[in-house]
This record gives C-alpha cells, structure tokens and sequence, in this order.
C-alpha cells in the first residue's frame, strides 16, 4: 500500500461521517471521512500509511450497519480506468 486514504464500499446509506470515522478511530488518527450520498461508498483518510493499512487488514469484509463493508486503497482519480470508447484521432 502507498498512502493513507482508503476506498470503502458496501456502506448502507444511512452510515454517517461519524459512524464511520468511530469505526476507523481504533486503528489511528482519522483526518477525513467522505461519504458519496446515496451510492454506497466512501473515502477515510488515516494520518498514516502504516495505520491504514492495519483499518484496511482488520475491518474489509468485516459487519457494518448490516452490510459486509470492503476496504481497500483508495486509487488516484487518474489511476482509474473510465471505461467507454476511446476518442478518435482526428489528422
């Protein structure tokens, strides 16, 4: 693992920026908790890689609020594959 913030998907909707930073306050210092409204995810963000990756390693596949979360690294918005056509060249 390379950073500190981490990707958590599975959340049922009524999960709050509390909830989930009580959640990952265990494992160390949580300096952001996002949530996206109404898909079912969100990022953490641990002061520490090395913290993050202990939240990851305990809590993906773990019971929360009724649903199994999964935890993983959180990827870079240019790391992510978009998906679709390529766009053409145009000479």
């Amino acid at each position: 693992m390379q950073g500190s913030r981490l990707f958590v998907g599975n959340l049922n909707y009524s999960v709050g920026k509390e909830q989930l930073k009580e959640l990952f306050s265990p494992f160390g210092e949580v300096l952001d908790v996002k949530i996206i409204e109404n898909k079912g995810f969100g990022f953490v963000e641990m002061s520490t890689q090395v913290e993050a990756e202990k939240a990851k390693k305990e809590l993906n596949n773990t019971y929360f609020f009724g649903r199994n979360i999964s935890v993983d690294e959180a990827r870079s918005a240019k790391s992510q594959h978009r998906g679709g056509k390529r766009p053409q060249r145009r000479y």
